[in-house]
């Protein structure tokens, strides 16, 4: 599977950790940045870059990481056709999959082992969406607002 992965500077070490082992598992990981670790650096660009390019390859599911994952998720669920979850334990990341159909896991380097990111990414990226009409109901809500937005902001 192809995986877009983003993250600043509080989450670079577990970016890397992520990509190697991702990779490891066979999956084709895109990293979005940091590129290196730059204390100054902003997360919103790299969430913006890997939310686009999860949006424009349907299939792919992407990642984002930072200090507790909040604003990496909030940058991400910006671009849209985004649906983004914070993920603090497995159930969470799960149920993102399953009830959300969502395309990005955000996640807090600070607030997760290295071991413990791992498996909410791994639950992440093997749980389908479970298709069941009342949570596509409310995804379809979700577009539907989205859309209205883009042509009442114009």
């Amino acid at each position: 599977m192809r995986v877009h992965i983003a993250t600043d500077h509080a989450g670079f070490e577990l970016k890397e950790a992520l990509r190697a082992a991702l990779t490891d598992d066979g999956h084709d990981v895109v990293d979005h940045g940091a590129l290196t670790f730059d204390i100054d650096d902003d997360y919103p660009e790299f969430c913006f870059a890997a939310g686009k390019a999860v949006v424009a390859e349907p299939g792919s599911l992407g990642i984002v990481i930072g200090g507790s994952g909040n604003g990496e998720q909030i940058a991400a669920n910006k671009v849209i056709g985004v649906r983004a979850g914070l993920a603090w334990s497995v159930e969470t990341a799960k149920l993102a999959r399953q009830h959300n159909d969502a395309n990005v896991i955000a996640i807090g380097a600070r607030q997760h082992t290295t071991e413990e990111a791992l498996e909410f990414v791994r639950v992440f990226l093997a749980e389908p969406f479970t298709g069941l009409e009342r949570h596509q109901r409310r995804i379809d809500q979700l577009a539907d607002f989205e859309s209205s937005q883009r042509i009442e902001q114009r």
